[in-house]
Order: structure tokens, then sequence, then C-alpha cells
């Protein structure tokens, strides 16, 4: 049995996964139901995985995250205690995060090996450059989009799909959260 992966991502509406600026996490659009809801998807048993540079990024966002930070959100906090593979040819053992490991090589090799042992679903938080290459690779199973009402066209970062091959996609699921957020779950299929 082939574990199911799942390419999951914060997007602006203008398709950019952060922003500069005066923008905080979330674009400050976060609200209770978005908590909620991604505490649950976290609660479901999974293997996270990450490339090295958004390891880097999450690893020194929860260092220097205050008690307050939306860093420290239940959610999140979750993410970082799911035992995680970390694909990189640069980080070595031990890493800064619970229940990570190193798993050295092109990722699209080391994510084909671990979607044939793994017993548990594999998702993805970020990671944009690695997940494209998965994707064009045809290994990714689900994209989801957390779509935030925001347009960042003069201090977006980091822009998800840019430089990525063109893929169909088919809805398989949709949900309004907190009046204003919309969650899409796409199945991708490359579009020939």
């Amino acid at each position: 049995m082939t574990a199911t992966y799942t390419f999951d991502v914060f997007s602006s509406l203008d398709g950019y996964g952060t922003a500069g600026g005066d923008w905080t996490g979330y674009w400050g659009k976060q609200g209770p139901e978005l908590l909620d809801h991604r505490l649950a998807l976290y609660s479901e048993p999974a293997r996270m995985v990450f490339g090295a540079n958004t390891y880097r990024v999450f690893a020194k966002m929860v260092a220097s995250g205050g008690e307050n930070s939306e860093v420290r959100d239940p959610w999140v906090t979750r993410m970082r205690n799911t035992p995680t593979t970390v694909v990189s040819t640069t980080l070595k053992e031990p890493l800064d995060w619970p229940n990570a490991t190193v798993a050295s090589g092109d990722a699209v090799d080391v994510v084909a090996r671990l979607k044939e042992k793994s017993e548990v679903p594999l998702r993805s938080h970020g990671s944009l450059s690695m997940n494209r290459a998965l994707m064009a690779a045809g290994l990714v199973d689900r994209v989801r989009v957390t779509l935030f009402p925001v347009i960042t066209g003069k201090t977006g970062l980091n822009p998800i799909f840019e430089g990525g091959a063109d893929f169909d996609l088919e809805l398989i699921e949709s949900r309004t959260l907190d009046g204003r957020i919309q969650e899409l779950t796409y199945r991708p299929h490359l579009h020939a």
C-alpha cells in the first residue's frame, strides 16, 4: 500500500506563501475556527516531510517565538511533535526538532521510498521548491491550499507555484473557516 502525500500550504489570493511589510503570520486573518481545524488536522497520525530550507525557517521561528506568539499555536506544537523527515544533503542529526530524522538525497527518491514504506499518510507544510518537484514527479496526491483573504502584490514573498509545471486540479473538498478563509483540497494531474 502506498501512503498518500499531501502538500499543505497557506496562500494569499495572489499566490504568495508569505509577505513582508507589516503583515503578521496568517496575514492577521486567523480565527478560532481555523485554529481548531488545523489542530484537528494535525491530530491524525502522519509523518511530516520538510525540505532543509523550510526546516531551518520553522526551527528558527519556533526558537524565537514568545509564549503568546503564533508559532506557539497548539496546531504548530502538534505539527512540531509529529514524526518528521527532513530531506537534506547538508543537515546532520540531531536536529532541534523532536522526532525528526534527516534523509539525504534527492527529494523525489526520498519521498518515493517514504510513500512505499510509511504506514501513515505523509504531509508537508511549505517546502515550496521541494513540493513543486514532487508534484512534477507525480508523487503529490493532494494539494491543500488555505487561502487567506489578502492580496500582497507589493509585499508578497515566496510565490508558491512559480517555476512549477502546469496542472489540472480536481477539487475534492472545500470549506470556509471563520467566514473568510477558504480551504481547498485538490487532486493534481499533470497537464498534458
